[in-house]
């Protein structure tokens, strides 16, 4: 049988998903085809996708190939730093649990709350006149 490569982790934030494949290497990250400093230009960004690697001190092991659609920047680097936490777990059961004390398994349920008939958004509602 042939020997695994490539490992594959799922992550999604908001309306954002991510499609992560590890592979061994020296740490080099693309995202959807580009540059990782270029695709995340905000430091606390590419802090949030590269912490499940802090996490497990795994820095610079892995290459790292993501495609991500969906939201935004935020919600992309959410659903990127999940995908990367999975595909570890997938790597090497044994990190579990220095992910799950991060909390980097865990998929963020909050959602954008959809707009309400009879009102002009989710919560807001129109003016109130007795009259």
């Amino acid at each position: 049988m042939a020997q695994i490569t490539e490992y594959l982790g799922t992550g999604r934030r908001k309306t954002s998903t991510a499609r992560v494949r590890l592979a061994v290497g020296t740490g080099n990250v693309t995202v959807n085809g580009r540059a990782f400093d270029n695709y995340f230009p905000l430091e606390q960004h590419r802090g949030a996708v590269l912490a499940p690697f802090a996490a497990t001190a795994t820095s610079g092991k892995y290459d790292v190939r993501i495609n991500v659609s969906g939201g935004g920047p935020a919600g992309q680097a959410g659903a990127v730093r999940h995908g990367i936490a999975r595909a570890l777990l997938e790597a090497d059961a044994a990190l579990r649990p220095l992910l799950k004390a991060e909390g980097l398994l865990t998929r963020d349920p909050r959602m954008r709350e959809r707009k309400k008939y009879g009102q002009p958004g989710a919560r807001k509602r129109f003016q109130f006149s007795k009259r």
